[in-house]
């Protein structure tokens, strides 16, 4: 492993891949020395964060993954060790965007499936995944939660929940299978420009208004910035690191 490419010679398996901070971390993980299968539920947005991490020097192909059907999930774990020999590195980034709304407001159906792409999806993705690592010798689970893990917001009960349930997962799942060589850790992000969160406000000014003064950094984060943590996670500087969260929130869960 050197310095610059410390992932050389490993295979990432990333979900949701066609969000910002999916195609930021396609290219960071091909950056690295990694060769990357770009799952998305849309096959266009697969595709073209496929591009972009080839573009970044790496190795890659684009896969169509539904997170919540354990039949998909099996599928694209089986692309990733067709097209390269083996899975290294899974990273569960796919996410439902957020209908907001208490237990009182939110339709059932809204809550069940907030659970089932993030909760239930990590969940088969590692059923899948995990069995795929443990015959390569051990590797690495990313689980990527959220600041809305640690504290609550108004209006997220069906989000924050999964989030927190998010972390004690990873937990579980980093003792159970630390015997096959495999650590399991969560990377929590704070407010990250990009779709997502601009979907909830009328323009940027109104966006920045309201999340800025959330973080202690004053101002929200960069999906390269959520990257740059998810390959220290999954490269040997972390070799040490299991079980656990890395908060990336610009000290959102500081106040």
């Amino acid at each position: 492993m050197s310095l610059a490419r410390p992932l050389d010679g490993r295979t990432v398996l990333l979900t949701g891949a066609g969000g910002d901070i999916g195609r930021a971390m396609a290219a960071a993980f091909a950056g690295a020395g990694a060769r990357v299968a770009a799952a998305d539920l849309d096959p266009a947005r697969a595709e073209a964060a496929a591009g972009i991490a080839r573009a970044a020097g790496g190795e890659a192909i684009a896969v169509t993954l539904d997170v919540t059907r354990s039949e998909s999930c099996a599928a694209a774990v089986a692309a990733a060790v067709a097209a390269f020999g083996g899975v290294s590195v899974l990273v569960n980034n796919a996410a439902a965007f957020t209908v907001r709304g208490s237990v009182v407001d939110l339709p059932e159906a809204e809550w069940h499936r907030q659970m089932a792409v993030n909760l239930t999806g990590p969940f088969l993705m590692g059923k899948h995944a995990i069995p795929a690592i443990r015959a390569g010798g051990g590797g690495v689970v990313v689980n990527i939660a959220s600041q809305l893990g640690h504290v609550g917001q108004e209006g997220l009960a069906a989000y924050a929940a999964a989030k927190a349930a998010i972390h004690n997962l990873t937990r579980v799942m980093a003792i159970d299978h630390a015997r096959d060589g495999i650590r399991v850790v969560s990377l929590s992000p704070g407010a990250i420009e990009g779709a997502r969160v601009r979907s909830r406000f009328p323009d940027d000014a109104a966006m920045h208004a309201y999340n800025d003064q959330r973080h202690v950094l004053g101002r929200m984060g960069r999906p390269e910035e959520i990257a740059s943590a998810a390959v220290f996670l999954a490269s040997d500087a972390a070799s040490f690191v299991t079980g656990a969260d890395l908060l990336v929130d610009g000290g959102y869960t500081a106040w």
